[in-house]
This record gives structure tokens, C-alpha cells and sequence, in this order.
């Protein structure tokens, strides 16, 4: 799973059950899947109180690129949260889109490889790419309490709006790269404390993008634009 906590970014492999401890950088885009036929990047929000060396850290979009294709998932900013309105965003191919509210609600691609399902009236939503990746993703703030016991520093006009997000990913290469992606490398072994399942990982040089859709961080050699499932098979 992907949420916020003190410090750090948390990232589940499912598959593996490995979770990983990424820090980022706010205002920052970072690859976490990169392989032959999909990109996954996400764009990073935070705050740096004073006399704290590094940010903390929120996942605020997801973008991903497949085939010729992208989309991209975005939390929308909220000065105070209010959990009946809705603070997801999307994108298809760099134009806005849209997922009638209600649960269950369902939006298709015209060639019916994307799906969208909304699992909440609002603020949750399921996107499936056909034999690549499900994603679910939900809209959350950064509550006070949790304000309060991490010392973040949240602003009043800002509830810091994030999303909190869960993969399973399907047929992916040996050769699969980024902040999550390397987990499931057929030779990752996990850095972390003997009986200890979670790892703190570096990688802001390796996996910094330039963008929310770009595929140009230092460790992404392998996604290629225009392939897709049946090209890499």
C-alpha cells in the first residue's frame, strides 16, 4: 500500500508482501514501475518545518504511460476537507475526463484496455489496465491527529489532500525497474534488518523524472512508448 507517514512514503508489493520506505522529494516526480510495457511515476507533495533536514512526503498523482497512451490520477487541493466532495482528478491522453459520482460508476477508453470504477461515491476510485496493473486509490487528508502526533506543520488552508494507493501488477519483466518495481526483480533482496520486512530505500538520483509523464530518470532504460502485452511476449 501507498500512504503517508512520518517522513517517508510507503510502498507495498503485493506480490511479495515486501514493504519498502521511500523518502522523495516534494514538488518531485519519481518512477516506481518502469518496464517494457508500462510507466508509473508519481508526483510528490510535502512540507519542511523548520529545523527538519528532509520534507514530508505525500503522493499527490499518479501518472502512467502504456502502449501509446497516458493517464494520469491527481488529488485535487482542499482548504478544508470535506469527505461529500469529491477531489479526484483524471486525464486520458492529455484531455480531462470524467467519472459520473456514485459507487460503482464506470468510465471505459474507447478501446476498452482502461477502465475506471469509482468503490465509494466519492473520493475512491479502481483503474484497471487489461493485463498490466489494477490500482485503487483513495482521496485522503492529512487529519489533525496525525498533524499533531508527527509535528507536520499543516497549514490552516490546506488539508494537504493525498492519495493513499495500492497496486497489483500483472506480467511483469524480469528486467522491471523503479521505487517499487525493483522489488519485484527475480534477484532483489530486500536491504532491510534480518526479521525485519520493511526496507528504507535511497534512489532520488535513479529515479527522479522530469515529469509526471516522462520516462527519463536515470534508471529508466526499459519502458518503451507504443509497445504493448502482446509485442513483448
Amino acid at each position: 500500500m501507498l500512504k503517508s507517514v512520518f517522513l517517508i512514503v510507503t510502498l507495498l508489493n503485493v506480490k511479495q508482501y515486501a514493504e519498502v520506505y521511500f523518502h522523495g522529494k516534494k514538488d518531485e516526480h519519481f518512477s516506481l514501475i518502469s518496464d517494457v510495457n508500462v510507466q508509473i511515476n508519481a508526483r510528490f507533495i510535502g512540507i519542511r518545518p523548520a529545523g527538519r533536514s528532509r520534507d514530508f512526503t505525500w503522493i499527490q498523482a499518479i501518472g502512467l504511460m502504456f502502449g501509446s497512451h497516458n493517464f494520469t490520477l491527481e488529488a485535487t487541493k482542499a482548504e478544508n476537507w470535506d469527505q461529500e466532495a469529491d477531489h479526484l482528478k483524471f486525464t486520458y491522453n492529455g484531455m480531462s475526463l470524467s467519472v459520473p459520482l456514485g459507487h460503482s460508476s464506470v468510465w471505459n477508453s474507447p478501446d476498452q484496455n482502461l477502465e475506471l470504477e469509482r468503490t465509494s461515491a466519492t473520493n475512491s476510485i479502481r483503474v484497471t489496465i487489461q493485463e498490466i496493473v489494477e490500482i485503487s486509490a483513495n482521496v485522503v487528508p492529512v487529519t489533525e491527529e496525525e498533524d499533531a502526533i508527527h509535528s507536520y506543520g499543516i497549514p490552516k488552508n490546506d488539508s494537504f489532500a493525498h492519495l493513499e494507493v495500492q497496486f497489483r501488477l500483472f506480467d511483469l519483466s524480469p528486467k522491471v525497474e523503479g521505487i517499487l518495481g525493483r522489488t519485484y526483480q527475480p534477484s532483489f533482496k530486500n536491504p532491510a534488518k534480518s526479521g525485519v520486512d520493511m526496507a528504507v530505500v535511497g534512489g532520488d538520483d535513479k529515479y527522479k523524472t522530469s515529469s509526471l509523464l516522462s520516462a527519463d530518470c536515470n534508471s529508466c532504460t526499459v519502458f518503451t512508448s507504443g509497445k504493448n502485452v502482446a509485442e513483448r511476449k
